[in-house]
């Protein structure tokens, strides 16, 4: 008698996620374990942690906050699409400006999603990736083709053109009113290795001293928090 022969379970895709908040991490399982062809592998709340993880997880697509302590989201996607470039990437940030979607990708992501869109849309963004495409949350679409592709794109006049990621990091941090060494803690480097950043950012935005870099990071913060 021929023994019954057990249907086998589909492959669950795997899913990592990277986010400095523990209930933003809860809200993201809780929605991928009602998803029958997604399982989570893991889960890290900096950088550091995330690579460590990553060889054993073995994820499929990795989600990716771009504000971590101790380090920052764009550069660990460059890490990630160096040392494990099989690995897929979907950042979801709550910045939802069009220009630090831009970076996001030229860094390295494969999607870009925000933090306020609802579980649908991030789950639609997740498969997307997944399936080999690229994805950007329909508030940012136009605004990138527009940016990255249009004939329209930027003079290069503002911090997010002329700031590399790091510094255009710092240059927010600023603007936010940290000090140097927090900023040296969040980032994970050294307050000298800040107060270089700093010396770049002023010769490039032509700014004076401290006091003009502290007054300009402030007000481009307001700006972009519509304040």
């Amino acid at each position: 008698m021929t023994p019954d022969v057990q249907p086998s379970k589909p492959t669950r895709r795997r899913i990592f996620f990277v986010d400095d908040h523990p209930l933003v991490r809860e809200w993201l399982a809780s929605m991928v374990a009602l998803e029958p062809d997604l399982e989570v592998c893991g889960q890290a709340e900096d950088a550091a942690a995330a690579i460590t993880a990553v060889p054993q997880a073995r994820p499929d697509l990795m989600v990716v906050d771009l504000s971590l302590p101790r380090g920052s989201g764009l550069e660990l996607i460059k890490k990630m699409r160096a040392q494990f470039p099989q690995v897929r990437l979907l950042v979801l940030s709550m910045h939802d400006e069009a220009s630090v979607a831009e970076r996001a990708f030229r860094a390295g992501a494969h999607g870009y999603a925000v933090k306020r869109e609802s579980g649908p849309h991030i789950i639609n963004g997740i498969r997307t990736v997944l399936e080999g495409k690229f994805y950007a949350s329909p508030s940012l679409a136009s605004q990138l083709t527009g940016r990255m592709f249009g004939a329209g794109a930027r003079s290069g006049k503002t911090p997010e053109e002329l700031l590399s990621d790091r510094e255009l990091e710092v240059f927010r941090l600023r603007g936010q009113g940290r000090s140097l060494k927090e900023i040296a803690d969040r980032l994970g480097v050294s307050a000298k290795t800040v107060g270089s950043y700093d010396t770049r950012i002023k010769e490039k935005l032509g700014l004076a001293d401290a006091g003009e870099l502290m007054r300009e990071a402030v007000l481009w913060h307001h700006r972009k928090r519509g304040l």
